[in-house]
Parts: C-alpha cells; structure tokens; sequence
C-alpha cells in the first residue's frame, strides 16, 4: 500500500508560543456522533485562520464550541481565550467574554430595523463600535438604517450580521459561511471590510467552502478531516501545495 503523504505539521497538537485563543484537546458531539476528535490549535491576535476542509469535517462544529453554543456541547478539553476559560462558560458569558458568532444563516431578527437589530446587541456604553462607526464601515446600512433586516439583500444582511457582531465589542470574529449565495462583487466587498477588521486587531476565523479566496484573504489555516486536524500552518503553503489542495480540498 501507499504510504499517504503527511500534511499535518502541528496536526493535534497545540503550539508552545503565546497565542491569543488556544485550543486543547477538543472533543464535540451532535446527540451520539462524535463531530471533532481531539484537536488543537492556536490563533494569535490579529490574526486570519481560515478553518477549512470538506462538508462534514467538523468546521461549524468548532466554530459553535469556541462559541459555547448549547448543540454541540462541548465535552471534552479546554479552550482559552486571552486568559480566560472559555470551556467554564456558557454561551452568553463566552460572548460578554469577547466571542462574536456571525452563523450561517446570520440570524437577522425579524420585524427589526437595521438600526433596531445594532442596537440590541450592542453594549451599553459603546468602547469601540458606536452604531455611527459601524455606518461608517458600513455605509450600506446606513442608507437602509430604517429597512427592516430581514428585507435587505443577502450581501446586506452579512454586512449586518458582522456588524451585529462587532457592536458587542468583541475580540474573536467566528464567521460560518460568509459567501454563501454572494455575487463576487459583494465578497469583494465583505473582504475589504475583513481587512479592515483585521487593521483594529480583531482576530478572526474564517469558515469557508470558497477555500482559494478564504486562503487568499487569510494569514493561517487548519484544514480539518473526519474531525482532527490533518494540516496547520501558513495560508500560502495550502495554496503553493497542489497535492495538498486535491487531497484535502479537491482544489
């Protein structure tokens, strides 16, 4: 038989410098299926990890643990997040802490305005993303300040979703799918703005199926396969290693 070629670098195994959210030794379930086995991985401050690999690799999965969504629980291991212990934290406490879902399906409220749905994530007062600010970054929303959310386009209400996000003044960016169903035209957009993000030093991971532009965009990855990580390390090595690419990615 074949040997198979060895992507993994740090696969399972958390890195020894300071990071700003560490993974260790995660394990996540849906009901009795065992989603992610036993993973770890650092993200520094600042930073773009691009999380990718196939449908059902255990991508959302991570995403709503870090998150500390009640489905999936988190079972096992242990996540940071600048000190503190996510894994002791209900999902509420994880996003007082700094953590920013923006999932899917973005989740606009109905029968709220633009204005409306800002205004109830937001804290009181406002230390880094007034309403005014994220209008700035968002001059979309600002025209339709007053439509209802649930009505804007599909690249409108990302915008939204993420500008949601970043009223509560988060530290980590989680974001699931954020070009799903997008023109180009708007990813561009989206990608602009997640530079900017990024120029505040909001650290952010990156979930997508369009792996060549999340790459692109993106200063790390972890690739994940049947729920453990088979590859992490730098952006451009994924998209300088062709048979990495095809094994993993079918890019």
């Amino acid at each position: 038989m074949t040997a198979q070629p060895d992507f993994s670098k740090n696969a399972n195994h958390a890195a020894t410098a300071p990071a700003f959210l560490s993974v260790w030794g995660m394990q996540a379930y849906y009901g009795e299926s065992y989603i992610v086995q036993d993973i770890s991985f650092n993200v520094h401050e600042g930073e773009i990890l691009a999380l990718l690999g196939r449908n059902g690799a255990g991508k959302t999965t991570t995403l709503r643990a870090i998150a500390r969504m009640d489905n999936p629980q988190l079972n096992h291991g242990e996540i940071w997040l600048d000190h503190q212990p996510l894994h002791k934290m209900k999902s509420h406490e994880a996003s007082v802490a700094g953590i920013g879902l923006v999932p899917e399906d973005r989740c606009i409220i109905p029968g709220l305005t633009v204005e409306e749905n800002l205004q109830l994530a937001q804290i009181a007062p406002p230390v880094g993303w007034s309403i005014e600010r994220l209008y700035e970054l968002f001059p979309r929303l600002a025209e339709r300040r007053q439509q209802e959310g649930v009505t804007l386009s599909g690249g409108e209400q990302q915008m939204l979703a993420v500008a949601r996000a970043l009223a509560r003044d988060i530290k980590v960016l989680l974001l699931d799918e954020p070009y799903e169903g997008l023109a180009p035209v708007i990813v561009d957009e989206i990608e602009k703005t997640l530079r900017i993000i990024k120029q505040q030093g909001i650290t952010t991971i990156l979930v997508e199926q369009n792996a060549v532009r999340a790459l692109n965009l993106s200063d790390r990855a972890v690739i994940l396969d049947t729920g453990g990580i088979v590859f992490d390390g730098s952006a451009e090595e994924v998209l300088n290693n062709e048979e990495l690419r095809a094994e993993y990615l079918a890019i």
